[in-house]
């Protein structure tokens, strides 16, 4: 078809009728080829290997390529930002506590750039609020997952959508992981793996152990009917998804038929127009690592500062169960900590996690698993994985004053320093 004739048929398809409503004008962009781009076997050589690109897993390789690695970032869906985006909890949360800001870095970047360029509003981080909800900061969860793939790009991190790790294999010094997509056999060769798929999926295959209760919490499907979804103003609508199992696809699978299957049942009920539906079930437990260090609910409660703790954390003890959900806040002035030790699978080489798989027992985890503590862990686990793979060592031989120092540089607010 020639360039006239292309013209022509665009002129023609937007001046269109369709069903009594004319179609609307299109814009063009086109995706430049990257070289091998058609084959389906590639091999690629990177220094830190991110699996798994939402809350966590996304800062993790910013952090990763801005501090010079060659990072790769691998998610299984088509977006990053998981449980902000995907699952729809556009409200992260707390970056604050008892008045004063006490997790930045990053993920507070990207999060105070989504709501200035979507004209929202921030709360006051100096008032103590009454529930700790109220200081919540709203995102438009669409513009944050392509926020998050500029600063990707900006940090030079490639990134591959629709893919999972089939196998992982000592290679050397660090690994050869083997991913999969329709159409695609990437294998991949690394210096350090940062497991950030929520449940420690890449931990798991190489046999390392993890925990997990026989009930989990429920997930949450988010919706809104009756009216359009505002977002980055407003919460959405939502439903518990009692056995809510992100360990595998066949209940994710069942997780979201069901919540969907419920959804559709309240639109029949209360006649109400279906305005908005997430993709996927949110989902808030998994599998925990079992790391050289674990945080358990009394280190948290009580604030206790590790010697080796590399970010911080805020959030009411918050296990969700079939009877609902009954915060137990934080005593005040209490910051929990997060140390390098419960990022590290105990006994492990070159191999961090970061997300609410990070070691810890169910109540602790049930705080620790938000979004803004799971950035503050991405970040420091980004960090700590780039050093490691230059240094040729792997993460807890990295000096943890280095660590402290490249994370202040990087704009985090180290534990006690806030």
């Amino acid at each position: 078809m020639s360039n006239s004739e292309q013209t022509d048929r665009r002129q023609f398809i937007q001046k269109s009728i369709l069903g009594g409503m004319a179609i609307s004008s299109t814009s063009e962009v086109f995706a430049q080829s990257e070289e091998g781009a058609k084959e389906s076997d590639l091999t690629q050589e990177v220094d830190v290997l991110v699996v798994g690109g939402g809350t966590a897993g996304n800062i993790a390789a910013i952090q990763a390529g801005r501090a010079g690695a060659k990072t790769l970032i691998i998610e299984r869906g088509a977006q990053l930002g998981g449980t902000t985006t995907t699952g729809g909890v556009a409200f992260p949360g707390l970056f604050d506590a008892w008045g004063k800001q006490i997790i930045a870095g990053i993920g507070w970047e990207l999060v105070k750039e989504c709501v200035e360029l979507d004209g929202g509003k921030f709360p006051n981080f100096a008032k103590v609020p009454k529930r700790h909800w109220q200081n919540q900061v709203f995102v438009n969860q669409f513009l944050y997952a392509i926020l998050a793939e500029e600063k990707c790009e900006q940090a030079g991190v490639k990134i591959a959508y629709h893919e999972f790790p089939q196998s992982v294999q000592k290679a050397g010094i660090g690994w050869e992981v083997v991913c999969v997509g329709f159409g695609t056999r990437r294998r991949v060769r690394c210096k350090q793996i940062i497991d950030c798929t929520g449940g420690a999926e890449v931990v798991g295959m190489m046999g390392l152990p993890r925990l997990r209760e026989e009930e989990t919490q429920p997930g949450s499907m988010l919706f809104n009917l009756g009216e359009a979804n505002n977002p980055g103003h407003h919460q959405l609508h939502r439903l518990y998804v009692h056995g809510a199992d992100s360990s595998n696809s066949r209940t994710v699978t069942l997780a979201n038929l069901t919540g969907r299957r419920s959804v559709l049942e309240k639109v029949r009920k209360e006649k109400k127009r279906l305005m908005h539906l997430q993709p996927e079930t949110g989902f808030r437990e998994s599998f925990r690592i079992v790391g050289e260090t674990m945080i358990t609910v009394n280190d948290y409660t009580n604030g206790r500062l590790f010697r080796d703790a590399v970010s911080n954390a805020f959030y009411p003890v918050d296990l969700h169960t079939k009877s609902g959900v009954k915060p137990k806040p934080l005593k005040p002035g209490t910051v929990p900590t997060i140390p390098l030790g419960a990022l590290v699978p105990k006994g492990s080489q070159n191999l961090m996690v970061a997300g609410r798989c990070v070691s810890s027992d169910r109540l602790a985890n049930s705080g620790l698993r938000v979004q803004a503590s799971c950035m503050g862990m991405g970040q420091a686990a980004g960090l700590t994985a780039s050093l490691a793979a230059a240094q040729s060592t792997t993460p807890l031989e990295v000096p943890l004053g280095e660590i402290h120092r490249e994370l202040a540089k990087h704009g985090a607010i180290l534990p006690g320093k806030s």
